[in-house]
């Protein structure tokens, strides 16, 4: 069975890498003649609504996925009129639009943090009204990793801040002082089996998730039961097939929905090693209508990310139950180009070696 993978980055490249020991091949499709996954499958280069490279693509796939939610819904909708297309389009359109999103969420009886839309100076005006400061103020559309956003915490900055970002297209947000990050992953198969990840600490710098911590420790089971609870009522309404990653804030044992991913993510790589089933393998079995694989973690885990280094091989497999992911990108400033997983057997192991963990993936090699 071929699979097409819209997007040819790190997560194409392990999806294909837990889908060979399967049996099956894979063809991506991305506008960049390098995109990582091209080192593990085949990739056509064109632009995503492109009807001729669509074409292409399609030409002798079984079925079509994504790696990311910021593909063209149009090109989602082209392809689904000629194969299967998992996750549907209409979970697509509802991850790309901040406001959407939190609507979406809401009239599902899911709490957000306080929002408003801002098309202009007296949207944003009535916006600090009733949303207050400090406040964030985002691009309803295309941010990801920290880009399109501010802090703002006062009138002024807002205002100044509402012309950095366009003046329109925007979404004022009430800031949350919140405990800690938290990420469930839910998989929902073609029959509409579910199941789900541990809650995953993640621990964010400049934007973008530097550590992730599986289980997150002190987890409730009261608190597991709500975020599942809040997944299953999105999956139902989306009529949803694969993983899916929502982001929570915790206040207490309260959980505030952040944002949506209808795609594997990066706070379940340390699945790979760290659960019975990967969420990359689980994606594609949900596809495939294959049963899905238990979601029991192996102990405790720490992911890192690597970003814009890449660290030192050898010590980083010196040192006992780590695992180097190295994604085949070119090394850049905020770019992530691979992570490390540390697995021990308890929360006492793991902590011992967090720190030398940490220092393996900020100290670079030359390149």
């Amino acid at each position: 069975m071929r699979i097409g993978i819209l997007g040819g980055g790190q997560l194409g490249r392990m999806l294909a890498l837990a889908g060979y020991p399967l049996g099956l091949s894979f063809r991506f499709l991305d506008p960049s003649p390098e995109a990582c996954a091209g080192q593990v499958g085949e990739l056509v280069v064109g632009g995503f609504l492109e009807e001729e490279a669509l074409a292409r693509f399609a030409e002798g796939l079984d079925l079509v996925t994504h790696e990311f939610e910021n593909v063209p819904v149009e090109a989602v909708r082209f392809l689904a009129g000629r194969l299967p297309i998992y996750p549907p389009p209409q979970a697509l359109a509802v991850a790309q639009d901040r406001l959407r999103e939190k609507a979406f969420m809401q009239s599902l009886g899911v709490p957000t943090p306080p929002f408003h839309p801002v098309e202009g100076p007296l949207d944003l005006e009535e916006g600090l009204r009733r949303v207050g400061l400090p406040a964030l103020l985002k691009t309803r559309r295309g941010g990801y990793d920290g880009k399109g956003q501010a802090l703002v915490r006062t009138e002024e900055e807002a205002r100044e801040t509402l012309k950095a970002l366009g003046g329109q297209g925007l979404l004022l947000e009430g800031y949350v002082a919140f405990d800690r990050e938290v990420a469930l992953l839910s998989v929902r198969g073609q029959g509409g089996e579910v199941v789900f990840y541990p809650l995953v600490e993640n621990r964010h710098q400049g934007g973008i998730l530097r550590l992730s911590l599986a289980p997150a420790p002190g987890v409730s089971e009261a608190l597991q039961r709500k975020a599942e609870d809040y997944a299953r009522r999105a999956l139902m309404a989306l009529d949803y097939t694969g993983v899916l990653a929502l982001e929570f804030f915790q206040v207490g044992e309260e959980l505030l929905f952040n944002e949506m991913a209808p795609r594997v993510h990066n706070s379940g790589h340390w699945t790979i090693e760290g659960a019975e089933t990967s969420q990359f393998e689980n994606h594609l079995r949900a596809l495939l209508g294959l049963p899905l694989g238990s979601t029991a973690p192996r102990g405790r885990s720490a992911m890192v990310n690597l970003i814009g280094v890449k660290p030192n091989v050898a010590q980083v497999l010196a040192l006992s139950g780590a695992h180097l992911h190295w994604y085949g990108k070119e090394v850049r400033p905020g770019r992530k180009v691979g992570h490390i997983t540390l697995r021990r057997d308890t929360w006492e192991g793991l902590a011992q070696d967090l720190s030398h963990l940490l220092a393996l993936a900020q100290a670079a090699e030359p390149v």
